[in-house]
Parts: structure tokens; sequence; C-alpha cells
């Protein structure tokens, strides 16, 4: 009998190198941390944002010509056009999608722009979708990241449109996945925990005392998970991946 844990093939990975990406949100946080990791793996990236500034200064930290981001608006269906018309020109294509742009959210009664962030944390996920998926279909090929978050699960109090979206997210992802599966398409659903962020409730000095007690992860704690996904063979499916602080016990948001 053939001993098959002698084989190479066991060990293959998928390379990054050359890949087309769109990233959502790379201006700050997990999305800064992604946009500075895949294109030190080699990746073509094209990402937007909603401020120019911020934008500028990740594209920099990634050593990225200005090209390479875009100011736009998720939930804006010009924006969008936009931004897919640049991945046509500048990419030629896409390879893969990581939606990441989202916005926090307090309550329902306290959230006074509760559409907008359901536009921009589920809608804007599903509109970017829908557009790479017409590319990717006619290709045969591609992958879509969507990050989500614990609090689909076990959200804390005050968190029920933040939750809604993710878990929105979460529904979303499972039919799609059954629904793309034999059109050369994978699907991955990442749920960080706490993560040290623009998005927290807490100051850097916080944040950075969490962090060091095991309560919080770096931003780029998930940007080594999104470059996991991205790079096991072609045989292997992650397809729900679940990162969290070795001791999360504290109410804040991936």
């Amino acid at each position: 009998m053939t001993d098959i844990t002698d084989t190479l093939e066991k060990h293959a990975t998928t390379a990054l190198e050359g890949k087309r990406v769109l990233l959502t949100g790379g201006s700050t946080g997990i999305g800064r941390a992604i946009l500075v990791d895949l294109t030190r793996e080699g990746a073509e990236l094209l990402t937007f944002a909603r401020n120019q500034e911020p934008l500028a200064e990740a594209l920099r930290q990634a050593g990225l010509n200005t090209n390479a981001g875009l100011t736009a608006d998720v939930s804006v269906e010009d924006d969008l056009e936009r931004v897919f018309a640049a991945v046509d020109e500048q990419l030629g294509g896409i390879d893969i999608l990581i939606c990441n742009a989202a916005l926090g959210a307090d309550d329902l009664m306290k959230q006074l722009d509760w559409r907008y962030v359901v536009q921009t944390n589920l809608m804007g996920y599903m509109a970017c979708t829908h557009a790479a998926l017409e590319r990717m279909i006619k290709q045969g090929s591609g992958h879509i990241v969507l990050i989500s978050s614990v609090s689909a699960d076990i959200p804390s109090p005050g968190e029920s449109v933040y939750a809604a979206t993710k878990a929105g997210i979460d529904g979303f992802a499972v039919a799609l996945r059954q629904e793309v599966k034999d059109k050369g398409v994978a699907v991955s659903v990442i749920a960080p925990g706490a993560v040290g962020t623009d998005m927290q409730p807490y100051t850097p000095e916080e944040q950075r005392e969490q962090i060091s007690e095991e309560q919080m992860l770096f931003a780029e704690d998930i940007a080594d998970a999104v470059h996991y996904v991205l790079t096991r063979a072609h045989r292997v499916d992650v397809f729900d991946l679940r990162i969290e602080p070795r001791r999360q016990d504290i109410p804040a948001r991936s």
C-alpha cells in the first residue's frame, strides 16, 4: 500500500503573488493589517475607504502607490460602480474579494442612523460580492472572504444593530457557499473576537493593556487568519474560522 504521508502534495499551499485582490475598508484596523500583509506577499491590491487621510496613510504603510486606493462609500451604488471599474482597468479582473468595511453601532433606540449601518455592514458586503461574482463565475475561479464577528453569536448589550448585520453576513455566507461551490468560487467567513481598532470604545492605552492581558487581539492576528485561509491547498475549504483572545471577558467589538 502506498503511504500517502510521504507525498509532497499534502504540504502544498496556494501562493498569493500576483493574485488580484479587492479589499474593502483597507484604511484602518483589520483592513490596514490585511493590506500590509497581502502586499508583502506579492498580491496586487486595490482598496477603498470613506476617508482620504487614513487611506493615504495605509497605502504609504503598505508601500503602495496612491492609485491602489480609492475614496468611496460601500453603501453608495455609484461609488461601487466606480470601484469595480477600477478593478477591471487596474487589476484586469479579480481573484479575491475581502469584505471588511464596517461600522460600529449602538443599540436600536440610540442608533439614529441604523439604516446606514445596515447598508454598510450587510448590504455593502452583498453588493460587493454580487459584483465580484459576476467576474469570478465567468473565469471559473475566485475566493470571497467575509469578515464577520463573534457578536453574531454572543452579542453584548447595546450591539443589537451591529449584531444583526454580522448575523446577516453569516446567514448570507452559508447560503452563498452552496450557490457557488460548483462554479469554482470559495467562500470563507472569519469571525474575530475583540480586536484593538478604532472601532473600540476604549483608549489606545486601555486597548494595549487588554491585549497584554490576552483580552483583546491585534489587528495583525486577524490578517494572519486571512492569510491562512487564502493560502491553503486548493483541496482545502476553510469556510468558518473563529478567532478570539484567550481571555476575552469584556464587551468589545471586532
